[in-house]
């Protein structure tokens, strides 16, 4: 017949151990979770640095999406000046 005996420790961890005559002896340990509440702290603080790199990179790619438009804007506004330039210009005879 198995012999059963549970010990819980100050830190939370509960340790049971059976016996059974001629046979092996199990012991089972079960910790308190404090692990597991570090494992998820640390999983947020990652989510939340990568959602702010992710963030941070769509706002670079529309600044330069502005400024790529701003650019092309400037060179269409001087072919229209130099056109101008071109159309008032008088031949010499």
């Amino acid at each position: 017949m198995p012999t059963e005996k549970t010990v819980e420790h100050a830190d939370g961890t509960v340790e049971r151990t059976t016996t059974t005559e001629g046979q092996r002896v199990i012991v089972e340990r079960r910790g308190g979770g404090m692990g597991g509440v570090i494992a998820l702290v640390i999983g947020l603080l990652l989510v939340a640095v990568v959602g702010y790199f992710l963030l941070n990179m769509s706002q670079n790619k529309q600044i330069e999406s502005n400024a790529i438009a701003g650019a092309a804007e400037s060179v269409g506004e001087a072919a229209d000046n130099v056109g101008e330039a071109a159309r008032s210009v008088t031949p010499a005879n």
